[in-house]
């Protein structure tokens, strides 16, 4: 699976480096190519002669050679890799790396890489719990990195805990399985709804609702990511995607997503209503503002068009959907409910209120429920991880019926 895969190895001054001869000699050995880069400190704790001995290539610790001036392009090298995993990462680099602080070749390579990066912590156990860690921690997981989280054990201090690097065979196994993932979804035609819809009463006012459609964006690029193509339609929201496999259409009622659902549903494989969709939208709209009278205003409220139920109702065999539902109370019920009347394959079931959850955050906690009964629940995490945790449920979907 790592054959031909080109690697940046980026390591920084922790104890651990020891660990990254090992990691090099593994990717090599799966017919990987390994450039690295170094740290200042990260040449205390092992010599670069190692590191060019078992990669192969000069290793790479300041922005020109000293003896003739050669220039190490860390944008060159941000293009060149396939992947750039940094192992082990200390506090100090993942504080700099969430906060664009780029004051060395290994940083201002990350700060320009296009691939996807690999961070694996190593630290003492209370570096790692402090909020500043955890912080920037998050920080880069909701900008797509891959977080490797260290182990329990000893520490360099003697103590034990959780701050030990992950152990090489680990690291390669979790590389080898992103890039299985890359490519599972490839040439599956994707719709996603995303984001709130707003219903005008007037020229200049409308009823709507929270939703930043981040979710809904997050699933976008990971199933992009997978190798999907993905038709966007996308409220109106402040957040945007460049994926070339992503192709937007902006709506902004919920009459205008469910007509280009509409257009679009023939042509799917997969579809996922992860848009806060308004339930109702006025009935007769005014052409200009209404202007303040002091007396009462009374808005005639009628029923928007179900873009979840009406796609089930039409869908063609052998295409999966998946819906959401946010709930303030008895969230299974009505999840479950749900399932069944919009005819779904899937339902993610998330609970407003619960702490970290909701609308404009980073992180999100869900529970899946299946048509057949089967239920998954999850911890807190990123958007971007629960969507990876979507793909991976809306996969296994896709076996099931590939193998019906």
């Amino acid at each position: 699976m790592l054959q031909g895969k080109k690697f940046i190895l980026g390591i920084t001054g922790s104890i651990a480096a020891y660990k990254s001869a090992y990691l090099t000699r593994l990717l090599r050995k799966e017919g990987a190519e390994v450039k690295v880069i170094m740290t200042p400190y990260g040449r205390e704790f092992i010599t670069p002669v190692t590191l060019a001995t078992l990669s192969g290539n000069t290793v790479l610790t300041d922005f020109s050679s000293h003896d003739d001036g050669a220039w190490n392009s860390h944008v060159d090298l941000g293009i060149w890799a396939d992947m750039m995993i940094i192992a082990p990462a200390t506090a100090n680099t993942i504080a700099k790396m969430a906060h664009g602080i780029g004051d060395n070749l290994l940083l201002t390579t990350y700060l320009s890489a296009r691939c996807p990066v690999v961070v694996v912590p190593a630290m003492d156990l209370d570096m790692f719990a402090h909020p500043a860690t955890m912080d920037n921690l998050r920080i880069l997981q909701s900008r797509g990195n891959l977080v490797i989280e260290p182990a329990v054990g000893e520490l360099a201090s003697g103590l034990e805990g959780k701050g030990r690097m992950e152990e090489p065979e680990k690291i390669v196994s979790r590389i080898s399985d992103y890039f299985k993932k890359k490519s599972r979804f490839k040439n599956r035609k994707i719709l996603i709804t995303a984001g709130p819809t707003f219903e005008k009463i007037d020229a200049v006012r409308f009823i709507g609702n929270h939703s930043s459609g981040k979710m809904g964006y997050a699933l976008a690029e990971v199933l992009a990511g997978e190798g999907a193509r993905i038709e966007l339609v996308s409220g109106p929201v402040s957040i945007r995607t460049v994926h070339p496999s992503i192709k937007i259409h902006q709506v902004e009622s919920a009459a205008e997503m469910a007509s280009r659902v509409s257009e679009l549903q023939s042509g799917m494989d997969i579809l996922i209503f992860a848009a806060a969709v308004a339930d109702f939208t006025p009935k007769n709209p005014a052409e200009k503002k209404i202007k303040r009278t002091g007396e009462s205003l009374n808005l005639e409220l009628v029923p928007t068009s179900d873009i979840a139920a009406s796609a089930g109702g039409r869908r063609q065999p052998g295409q999966i959907l998946v819906g959401f539902a946010l709930e303030t109370e008895e969230g299974e019920i009505n999840a479950l409910k749900k399932l069944q009347t919009k005819n779904l394959d899937l339902i993610v079931l998330n609970q407003l209120g619960e702490p970290g959850t909701g609308f404009h955050t980073d992180t999100n906690k869900i529970t899946l429920f299946g048509k057949d009964n089967k239920r998954q629940d999850f911890q807190l995490k990123t958007k971007t991880e629960v969507a990876a945790d979507i793909a991976d449920a809306i996969f296994n979907l896709t076996n099931e019926h590939d193998q019906a």
